[in-house]
């Protein structure tokens, strides 16, 4: 089981690799078109031009809206490729070990204290991604921002009431991470 699961991890990098490989040859056909090294009507500037414009389309609008240069499209798909591909082999490796960890403590006869840390994770997790899309502006009117929200404000609002913000900064985030830490620690210790 582990050696398929390791497989499965292994065939995912390599996808994303791939994914990175072929975005960063979208990105050098554009750049070596519009630096005219490479002819516009040329058999593989048209190949590249056929298989990536689905692609970058969305792209280029959302440049477009935003006010910057939709010629910048390749160089987008490159980041968002990068940065998709690390969150998805992240993501898989946390859901990989995660059910590793409560298949063997179930095994163990100890899956009840990793629910409970796991519980307490998702939520410091939940903290740590409100912040960071804080820094970003995500409307908080999203699907996922909701989601985030629903898992944090009955803890953050009673603390942002008693502890108000420092000019800009505002650190009820940063307690609530503490309390849930050092609630944590009490409940696996009080109960385990």
């Amino acid at each position: 089981m582990e050696s398929f699961l390791v497989n499965l991890v292994q065939g995912i990098r390599i996808v994303v690799a791939g994914a990175v490989v072929l975005s960063l040859a979208v990105w050098l056909t554009h750049w070596g078109v519009r630096r005219k090294s490479i002819s516009p009507f040329g058999a593989w500037a048209k190949f590249v031009r056929r298989w990536s414009d689905p692609l970058l389309h969305p792209i280029e609008r959302r440049l477009v809206r935003s006010g910057a240069n939709p010629q910048d499209a390749p160089v987008w798909l490159v980041g968002a490729t990068v940065v998709g591909g690390l969150i998805l082999i992240g993501v898989v490796d946390w859901i990989i070990g995660f059910g590793l960890t409560i298949y063997e403590n179930a095994v163990a006869g100890a899956l009840l204290p990793t629910v409970v840390h796991s519980l307490f994770e998702l939520l410091k997790l939940a903290v740590m991604i409100r912040v960071i899309m804080s820094w970003v502006s995500i409307s908080p009117y999203s699907t996922f921002m909701r989601i985030i929200n629903g898992l944090t404000d009955w803890l953050i609002d009673p603390i942002r009431k008693v502890l108000p913000t420092i000019g800009m900064f505002d650190f009820s985030p940063l307690v609530a991470y503490f309390v849930l830490s050092f609630a944590e620690n009490l409940v696996v210790r009080g109960l385990f």
